[in-house]
């Protein structure tokens, strides 16, 4: 089957990889001529997969029209380059062809809307998205590591035909027609991990971070549920298995971020220097707008907010998500 991969990032390389391996035809685009050089050269990027070679019948280039006549084309770029990558698509796609999103976050040009959305309305809803998602390190997959994910679509036989293509001996992929809650995992789940690495850098213990992974699972639920996603779907790979994947891995650089900034750095310091789109901070601004005038109680996307965008001292925050009133445990799970 033909498959392009857009965008030349460390998970994308990954997927493709495992793509190729299993007798795909792989074309990798990248926005960046010099990237692409690179990559038809070295047939490695070390900085992003340390000691993986990608086989030799991957076609690297920088020519967005590689997607078109492709089966699958799969869009491996930041979230905040899925608009603008969309657009130089729609040309060169014909009705038909499936949409893989390997982005998450949200479309913070367009309301903070799902990136599927952005997909959908760029690219026309002729050509069905896919969400693959669950916890899934780039360094991992590339490397055969057992793993498990999601993709979701209310397109059944899309859904299916990924599941089927990208399947391998270590890769499961397992299907679901909540793409609004698979998205929302991916996206929010690195918000949970920026708040978690925040605790571990500023000297907080183990019981703090179980607080802020059971509770931030809480917390996207409400929220998936407002949106009109399932709340079961939170409690499998695009929920809580996301979320503990990158709330305790090294790999994780919305962790760094936060280790960074928990030990006193300034947060345009830290930004600069994990080296790499920091989805969670991005993520933390889009849930704050479009939160604001919803009735769903999220109080700690909101110290988030706090802390990394109107700079208020830590202590200040954990000492007033602390003393929030009283409530049962069952009750905060709703609405």
């Amino acid at each position: 089957m033909k498959i392009a991969v857009i965008g030349s990032g460390g998970w994308g390389l990954a997927v493709a990889k495992s793509a190729a391996e299993s007798g795909h035809d792989v074309s990798v685009w990248s926005h960046k001529p010099e990237t692409t050089a690179m990559l038809r050269e070295n047939r490695c990027n070390p900085k992003l997969l340390k000691g993986i070679t990608m086989p030799e019948n991957i076609l690297f280039t920088d020519d967005i029209g590689c997607a078109a006549h492709c089966s699958i084309v799969i869009v491996a770029v930041p979230s905040f380059a899925v608009c603008d990558t969309a657009r130089k698509l729609a040309p060169v796609l014909t009705d038909g062809q499936v949409l893989v999103l390997l982005s998450k976050g949200f479309d913070l040009q367009h309301g903070c809307c799902l990136l599927s959305d952005t997909l959908s309305r760029e690219v026309g809803k002729a050509c069905p998205v896919v969400a693959l998602t669950g916890p899934s390190h780039a360094e991992e997959v590339s490397r055969g590591i057992p793993t498990a994910v999601l993709a979701a679509s209310p397109d059944k036989e899309a859904a299916e035909l990924v599941q089927n293509t990208l399947s391998t001996e270590f890769f499961r992929v397992y299907t679901s027609p909540d793409i609004v809650s698979a998205e929302l995992g991916g996206a929010m789940k690195n918000i949970m991990a920026v708040a978690v690495g925040i605790s571990d850098g500023y000297g907080f213990g183990d019981n703090t971070k179980a607080l802020l992974m059971t509770r931030g699972i809480a917390e996207i639920s409400r929220l998936g549920v407002a949106l009109g996603g399932e709340a079961h779907t939170f409690s499998g790979l695009s929920g809580v298995g996301d979320l503990i994947v990158t709330c305790i891995s090294n790999h994780s650089r919305n962790r760094r971020f936060g280790l960074l900034v928990g030990g006193g750095m300034p947060v345009e310091q830290a930004l600069e220097s994990v080296g790499a789109v920091v989805e969670g901070y991005f993520a933390t601004r889009a849930v704050e707008e479009l939160t604001r005038d919803m009735n769903v109680d999220m109080p700690i996307c909101q110290a988030m907010y706090a802390i990394l965008v109107e700079r208020k001292p830590l202590e200040e925050v954990v000492q007033n998500l602390l003393g929030r009133a009283k409530r049962a445990e069952q009750d905060a799970y709703e609405a």
